[in-house]
């Protein structure tokens, strides 16, 4: 019982850290304000790994349209979930795959985790904001988080609403994106 309370922790925490680092690597990319919120929230809980990677990587990298020091610490952040996982079910400690020539494996199973963690928490985070700018789109169109919604998601309804027409002037992109999203977490599981 209390190792899934430790796993559950354990996942709540970097599933918020991680989310936090891919949405504003996302917010940075559509050119969303950061000063207002969300934006000002997940630079305070991102702030402490991003500015130090921003620093570190060189110029050409920090002058492009992708914040790649935010997806760099969800990456990072990844990472260090996969190795506590790791050395929380023994899969690190264990002499067997060190003596026996499976550490490549072992390694390669953490980056796998890691990677997977990562389209998890990115496909997740998609789903929490096309349902909110859905549900938005119906109960306050006009309002400010609408808006702050719609920039979001519009990269990814466009090109859905180009192949599926408005039909009964209802569009129907944003259920289309929510069903590709929620087919995209069924396969990752």
């Amino acid at each position: 019982m209390l190792i899934r309370i430790l796993v559950f922790l354990l996942e709540t925490l970097f599933f918020v850290l991680i989310g936090a680092a891919l949405l504003r690597a996302w917010m940075n990319w559509v050119r969303v304000n950061m000063s207002a919120q969300p934006g000002s929230f997940v630079m305070a809980l991102t702030d402490w790994l991003v500015k130090p990677l921003r620093r570190a990587l060189p110029k050409s990298l920090t002058r492009s349209r992708v914040d790649w020091a935010s997806v760099l610490a969800a990456v990072l952040l990844a990472l260090v979930y996969a190795l506590l996982w790791g050395a929380l079910f023994g899969v690190l400690l264990e002499s067997t795959y060190w003596t026996s020539g499976f550490a490549p494996m072992a390694v390669l199973a953490l980056l796998l985790f890691a990677l997977k963690m990562m389209v998890r928490v990115a496909l997740q985070t998609l789903l929490i904001l096309v349902l909110g700018y859905a549900i938005l789109s119906w109960i306050q169109p006009g309002s400010p988080v609408y808006g702050l919604l719609a920039r979001l998601t519009e990269p990814l309804l466009t090109p859905i609403r180009r192949m599926i027409p408005t039909i009964g002037g209802v569009d129907l992109s944003t259920l289309v994106l929510l069903v590709l999203l929620q087919i995209g977490l069924m396969v990752l599981v």
